[in-house]
């Protein structure tokens, strides 16, 4: 089993034409992707992956998600924590930030998700009427 970073999941599901170094990575990650025997993605690695997908190439939730829902059904792909990181496509989806949604299907075991509220978790979860409750710091 080979574990991929970042970058590979990002030339393999992102089309950049106008990057040259893109041209010539594109078919790499996608061999690599396609034909490996077992590949492994970390956590970290879809966390990052958003952020890339989001932040560099402006691509939408549904876009991440499906992306992303696409990673989680290849057979020989093992992501890490995956019942997490589907969680959190979903939550995702519903309006949650990745990452907190990530963070918060991550606690599951937990009676509650304690943050300082700097972007909304606790009112969106609330919204969502998540359990465990996202509560504020006191």
């Amino acid at each position: 089993m080979i574990a991929v970073d970042t970058n590979i999941l990002a030339r393999f599901y992102c089309d950049d034409p106008e990057d040259i170094e893109a041209k010539r990575q594109r078919p790499v990650a996608r061999r690599l992707m396609v034909e490996s025997a077992s590949l492994f993605v970390p956590l970290t690695v879809v966390l990052e992956f958003e952020r890339v997908m989001r932040g560099f190439y402006q691509a939408s939730t549904e876009e991440f998600c499906q992306a992303t829902e696409h990673l989680l059904g290849m057979a020989h792909v093992t992501v890490e924590r995956w019942e997490a990181v589907a969680d959190a496509i979903n939550l995702h989806r519903r309006g949650l930030d990745f990452a907190d949604a990530l963070h918060w299907a991550g606690s599951s075991a937990c009676s509650e998700l304690v943050t300082f509220d700097d972007n909304g978790f606790v009112r969106r979860a609330k919204r969502l009427d998540l359990s465990p409750a996202v509560v504020l710091a006191e």
